[in-house]
């Protein structure tokens, strides 16, 4: 049986493919809980989906190398107030495609290939021989649940392209800067200081040439850079749901993982 990578992506504990020779008989069930969110607190996100996950979750980007946007469910590693402690999710809050399409991914088999095959993580539970879910074969055919999820792993690659497009752009532009946030409490002390994020430095925006935020606005990126500016006053009501949990609040925001 083929491998996986070497390096696994957040949530995956390991990626084989799948194939009608090993998996024939195999079902996908169907979940109405999310545990591989659970003490989670980034979690990547596309330019898609922006304006949705905008509405529940700061948008940040990561630090380092590794430019990716990120929504923040939590203000502090092992938090995640989106989610219980069971894998419910709370108050029908938008799920990022990214926690949506696991345990599946598509995942090149050898590093020197560009194909990509799809793959799943076979400890995730969701995936086996069992008497209930839907069937991923018939015979040596997919089945139409296997289509939908080959299409909606495809959708997210090419969602990830535009995302890499769109990070590059500010980079070029110069415009994103070490983010810092101060939250104070109510009952007065120090205030709670977060970092280890990167944000759009809105002072560089503003002085950016008229022909290039005119080309911004007609391409839709405009938007997207508002989407995430807007949401950072969020960061003060998932501060307050983590207080509100009895999940104090730490110091400083912890760092992302690689993704």
């Amino acid at each position: 049986m083929a491998s996986a990578p070497d390096s696994l992506p957040l949530f995956y504990k390991d990626l084989i493919p799948l194939n009608t020779r090993d998996h024939a008989t195999w079902r996908a069930r169907s979940v109405d809980k999310a545990p591989w969110l659970i003490n989670q607190h980034a979690v990547p996100l596309t330019v898609e989906e922006f304006p949705q996950a905008g509405r529940f979750f700061p948008i940040v980007f990561a630090s380092g190398e590794n430019t990716v946007p990120l929504a923040l469910m939590g203000l502090n590693e092992g938090i995640n107030v989106f989610v219980r402690d069971d894998g419910t999710v709370i108050n029908n809050v938008y799920l990022p495609a990214y926690a949506r399409r696991y345990p599946f991914m598509l995942a090149k088999l050898q590093p020197t290939s560009e194909e990509l095959s799809l793959c799943f993580d076979p400890q995730s539970g969701l995936i086996g021989e069992y008497d209930d879910g839907q069937p991923l074969f018939d015979g040596t055919e997919a089945t139409d649940t296997t289509k939908g999820i080959l299409q909606f792993c495809e959708q997210f690659e090419q969602a990830g392209q535009r995302t890499q497009a769109f990070v590059e752009e500010l980079k070029k532009h110069q415009l994103l800067m070490e983010g810092e946030v101060s939250i104070q409490r109510q009952e007065g002390g120090q205030p709670f200081v977060y970092r280890g994020f990167q944000m759009v430095d809105q002072e560089k925006l503003r002085n950016i040439r008229g022909d290039v935020l005119r080309g911004w606005a007609q391409s839709g990126l405009l938007p997207l850079i508002y989407a995430h500016m807007f949401s950072l006053e969020l960061i003060s009501v998932v501060f307050a749901s983590q207080v509100e949990q009895g999940k104090g609040p730490q110091v400083q925001l912890a760092p992302v993982p690689a993704f």
